[in-house]
């Protein structure tokens, strides 16, 4: 077998746009570039890393000449760090960028008629407006330059807690300051690690399935709740006792201290159980007056803030006068149903998460909200013309599905309900192009408004008012 051509590289490339996961748009001869961490106008050499028949994935190796859009990144972890990769970008610019991957989406996947899409809604915080973050423990983490420097081998420390490295499963970026989520959590993960390399407790080796620590969950809430969860690999008391007491002691506004035992070999904890060491077992968030119970697997926006946005724009897409049947599609936790009970008769929420849904009615129990029901099950199966018959066919259907959008069989179902109204929130216009599309042939839109709720990151909410025609 001969040698494989290695990959090109490509010189003096201007680099276009800002496209899709983060990734800026170039075009070299007939082909697309795609190429991180750059910013439209950088005149670029790329290695190309990755060849497919109709475009490349690439590097930036030189820069000739750079953007006029970019800005210094405020963050020590830009370039190694999976997050915020759009610090480069001014917020205005990526709030631009943002809105016209809605209406590239809408105009090449959909090729359906839309109105002009209303200005994104921008994010009042950029920085410090998450509400949950997880972090990886790693026996194994990424070490470049001075860091490397006069550091015996044998003596250096790979362990460290922070965020995988794009790609890298089993490398971590141990992390000092991340500007995500507010105080104290910054202090809590350094303090945690640093502890726990101080008392020699193992971190945990993903590759060889050895090691202790796992991972630290942080959230908080608006009513000043603070939930920490630590997970490990095993049930070892001496180890488990002595960390825990030590975040107690040194951080006593800890409402919620929590741990998991998860022996598995992935990190996914809704199939373990949460073990409350000290505190409540939730925590509470509010919104316009209604408080919303928040336990350890609970679903909740993490921009909570943005999140009232969003839901305020759905529900004046809505239009509720008090009289109408809605239906509350992938309702999760019952957030949205619960938002807008009080403008509707009945709302029915639906959710394939059966914890969600135990947590939605306990939250229109919270509330004192009587018009609401809920029901567990895929969607795809749940949501039919017998469903339709026992409880009533909607007159309003609000749809949030997950990123992937919807199945076709709901999208059948919906057509066939013939609601008046159609709200669609989505996490990725993409697939909400490709399903309003399926249902152009009997629903127009009538109303686009995109809202950011992930400042630097390339991700934006959009939500469609579609009406029956």
């Amino acid at each position: 077998m001969g040698r494989r051509k290695p990959f090109p590289l490509l010189e003096k490339v201007e680099i276009l746009d800002a496209g899709a996961e983060g990734k800026a748009v170039a075009r070299h001869e007939n082909m697309v570039v795609f190429v991180p961490w750059a910013a439209p106008g950088d005149v670029v050499d790329i290695q190309v890393t990755k060849k497919k028949k109709q475009f490349f994935e690439g590097r930036v190796v030189k820069y000739h000449a750079k953007s006029s859009l970019r800005v210094e990144p405020f963050c020590a972890h830009y370039g190694l760090c999976g997050g915020c990769k759009w610090q480069h970008l001014g917020y205005e610019d990526q709030l631009k960028f943002k809105q016209k991957q809605v209406f590239d989406n809408f105009t090449r996947l959909g090729k359906f008629e839309f109105p002009e899409i209303a200005r994104i809604l921008p994010s009042e915080n950029t920085t410090y407006y998450r509400n949950k973050l997880e972090f990886t423990f790693s026996d194994f983490k990424w070490m470049v330059g001075d860091k490397l420097a006069g550091i015996d081998p044998e003596k250096r420390s790979l362990d460290g807690l922070g965020f995988h490295l794009p790609g890298l499963y089993d490398r971590i970026v141990d992390i000092e300051h991340c500007y995500l989520q507010p105080e104290p959590s910054n202090k809590i993960r350094n303090a945690v690690r640093d502890f726990a390399i101080a008392n020699k407790i193992t971190f945990y080796n993903v590759k060889n399935q050895e090691g202790y620590l796992r991972n630290l969950i942080i959230r908080n809430s608006s009513t000043g709740d603070l939930m920490v969860i630590l997970i490990v690999k095993d049930d070892e008391p001496e180890w488990l006792d002595l960390i825990l007491n030590h975040i107690d002691e040194k951080f006593p506004e800890i409402t919620s201290l929590m741990y998991v035992i998860n022996g598995k070999k992935n990190d996914d904890i809704s199939d373990q159980e949460v073990v409350c060491f000290k505190g409540l077992d939730y925590m509470t968030e509010e919104m316009e007056g209604l408080k919303f119970k928040v336990g350890p697997k609970s679903f909740y926006q993490t921009n909570r803030d943005q999140a009232y946005e969003l839901y305020k724009v759905a529900r004046d897409f809505a239009g509720l006068k008090g009289d109408e049947l809605v239906y509350d599609l992938y309702t999760g936790t019952g957030t949205i149903a619960n938002f807008i009970a009080r403008n509707a008769r009945e709302v029915i929420g639906i959710e394939y998460v059966e914890p969600a849904i135990e947590d939605a009615i306990v939250n229109s129990a919270l509330n004192e909200i009587s018009n609401t029901k809920f029901f567990a099950g895929d969607m795809a199966k749940v949501l039919n013309e017998e469903f339709f018959a026992a409880h009533g066919t909607p007159d309003v259907i609000i749809t949030d599905p997950p990123r992937a959008g919807m199945h076709e069989n709901v999208i059948r179902q919906i057509v066939y309900a013939k609601p008046q109204k159609v709200v669609y929130v989505s996490c990725n216009p993409a697939t909400q192009a490709r399903d309003i599309s399926l249902m152009d042939e009997y629903y127009k839109v009538i109303k686009v408004q995109p809202v950011d709720m992930f400042p630097h990151t390339h991700h934006v909410e959009n939500v469609a008012l579609l009406e029956l025609r």
